[in-house]
């Protein structure tokens, strides 16, 4: 396994990979990067990124069936290994605590309030 830090991009896709479940695959990553976060990766960055989950043990793929509708070529789907959870909580856990340990910071509701 590579070292296990995760650098934001993969973090954000191994969040999507985890919001899409069943349904996580290139284009389908792509995609939701792009609704959630106004982001619109190369599919080679999308690629390198989820290549280098695969090393650090984050996430497994597997092929799915091929289909008449790409042209007999199979997906790729993936998923979160117990490790990748292990490694988004982790990050979560650090944003939080460094998030509150922000003096005049307070979150309400979903945004971001700076209080003075």
């Amino acid at each position: 396994m590579k070292g296990t830090y995760l650098g934001e991009f993969e973090e954000l896709v191994l969040l999507v990979i985890g919001v899409l479940n069943e349904n996580a695959y290139s284009i389908s990553i792509k995609e939701e990067l792009k609704e959630r976060t106004g982001r619109n990766p190369s599919i080679g960055a999308l690629h390198s990124a989820l290549n280098r989950l695969s090393e650090k043990g984050f996430i497994n793929s597997k092929e799915g069936g091929a289909t008449k509708a790409r042209g007999g070529r199979r997906k790729r789907f993936y998923t979160i290994t117990s490790a990748g959870r292990a490694a988004a909580r982790e990050a979560h856990d650090l944003r939080t605590g460094l998030y509150q340990a922000m003096p005049g910071f307070s979150f309400r509701g979903l945004s971001l309030v700076w209080m003075s």
